[in-house]
């Protein structure tokens, strides 16, 4: 039986802010090893037999970073498919039925969130197993998580009648949001409910016909969305007019809650979805202080606390189960117990037009990348590393003009109807309203340092005239 992984990449959580933020989440951060969660959540995949290449979907604002991490660990997708807004899982999941069953084979679909963690591979790889027997005779699985805690963070799935003893399986009796520690410590003692991974496995044509029973207008929406939409490079455009007509719902309540083929089987590996510091913690190499430390961290006197820092030292005395994280451009501080909080800290920080919510200092592009050093009324100052054989768009600005140092590597500077090469410290002038275009045409990164001087100074001071990216003007992707 061939597997089809469909891999979940949408997602713009705030719970680990302010590391993971609007256009960089967790799911495309090293948050426990050298590799990303995207990229370990692929590489899991590897112990598996029988296995498709993945379908990736994500937010397009990410696709870069998605074709990027994939890239570096030498996968490739059958599809990265780009959502011009969320939906949430049920149009995610059906899409990417309707694109596995476009030709005659039916095959099993694995659905994974691209941000869990997962350290026993081997207990994952024989619980997939378990699943595909289920899914293969025409069941809607789900997997859950057998709770050793009365965790908040985590959505529950309540047992029902047991279809096996070996391997585990039940009927779906209902799903339940995330319950205040009171009502999840009632449902641990229980014993009748398990945390909800959030994974599952159907075959496509089984999730199809489910959907037109119980989730009509969304199947309806996202047959005319994948009908319309496009190949862009190595992408597949959902289109963004009949996507945004689809109803946003969970595959939870939109399918699973409703069906009669649904079944739940207990995952037997660990597992967490890294939706918290404290979660962080938990999963965290602890030193003889019981602390998780990463960076540049000096402690005295501090203990059970998780310490990151980013981009400096970061110093603490006297601590006690504390969570404290350092990036270039904001610091949080909370007891463990209260890190939960920190979503209404950033709708707080949102209500304001903080940028720190959306965005990093150190911003990534799909030609590489920049980082703001320093900034003034009317001056800014950027580092910009450009990947080998990458390029900028050919662009030009209404309000700016660009002085560019080459500090390392070599740069093909195009300005107005000249081109010409700059080597390392050398410079180039880009005077207000004219034609220009940066190009690496060497095999090491370049890095440059750009001034720029201005009335305004802001991204979307961007024309863009020929872009290899396909981007258009405005938005979130200039340069």
């Amino acid at each position: 039986m061939t597997i089809t992984p469909v891999i979940l990449a949408g997602g713009s959580g705030t719970r680990l802010w302010p590391l993971s933020r609007k256009l960089y989440p967790k799911q495309f951060m090293a948050l426990v090893d050298d590799h990303t969660l995207l990229q370990s959540t692929l590489q899991r995949l590897t112990a598996m037999e029988d296995v498709a290449p993945p379908i990736l979907l994500c937010n397009e604002a990410h696709r870069f970073i998605v074709a990027e991490q994939v890239r570096r660990i030498g996968v490739t997708p059958a599809a990265i498919v780009l959502e011009s807004t969320g939906r949430n899982t049920a149009p995610a999941l059906t899409v990417a039925a309707l694109m596995a069953r476009a030709g005659e084979d039916d095959p099993v679909l694995l659905a994974l969130p691209a941000d869990h963690h997962i350290r026993d591979t081997q207990g994952f790889v024989a619980t997939v197993r378990q699943g595909a027997g289920y899914a293969g005779e025409g069941r809607l699985v789900t997997f859950g998580v057998t709770p050793d805690a009365p965790e908040t963070g985590y959505g529950y799935i309540r047992k029902g009648r047991a279809l096996k003893k070996e391997p585990a399986a039940w009927v779906i009796d209902r799903f339940v949001e995330k319950p205040d520690r009171d009502t999840a410590r009632k449902y641990v003692d229980s014993g009748d409910y398990c945390w909800n991974s959030g994974m599952f496995m159907f075959r496509a044509g089984k999730l199809i016909e489910e959907m037109q029973v119980h989730a009509p207008e969304i199947i309806t929406a996202c047959r005319r969305a994948v009908a319309r939409g496009r190949t862009d490079l190595d992408f597949f455009r959902l289109d963004k007019a009949a996507f945004m007509e689809c109803p946003s719902d969970s595959i939870d309540y939109a399918v699973m809650e409703k069906t009669g083929a649904g079944v739940m089987v207990t995952l037997t590996s660990d597992w967490s979805d890294l939706g918290s510091w404290e979660a962080l913690w938990q999963a965290g190499h602890k030193d003889v202080q019981h602390n998780v430390v990463h960076g540049d961290v000096c402690l005295q006197d501090v203990h059970r606390s998780f310490v990151h820092a980013s981009s400096r030292l970061v110093t603490a005395v006297g601590l006690d189960n504390h969570v404290v994280v350092e990036t270039k451009d904001a610091v949080f501080v909370a007891p463990r117990h209260q890190v939960q909080q920190v979503k209404a800290l950033v709708d707080q920080l949102k209500s304001r037009n903080r940028p720190e919510t959306a965005t990093h200092k150190y911003v990534y592009r799909p030609w590489g990348a920049y980082e703001d050093i320093d900034v003034s009324e009317r001056f800014l100052v950027k580092r910009i590393t450009v990947k080998p054989q990458a390029k900028l768009s050919l662009q030009k600005h209404l309000h700016r003009a660009e002085h560019w140092v080459v500090v390392k590597g070599t740069a093909l500077v195009t300005r107005g109807e000249e081109q010409f090469i700059l080597k390392e410290d050398q410079s180039a002038y880009i005077p207000l309203g004219t034609v220009h275009r940066l190009e690496n045409p060497g095999k090491i990164t370049l890095e440059l340092v750009e001034i720029q001087s201005g009335s305004y100074l802001a991204e979307d001071d961007v024309i863009r005239l020929d872009d290899v990216y396909g981007r258009h003007n405005g938005g979130d992707e200039n340069g």
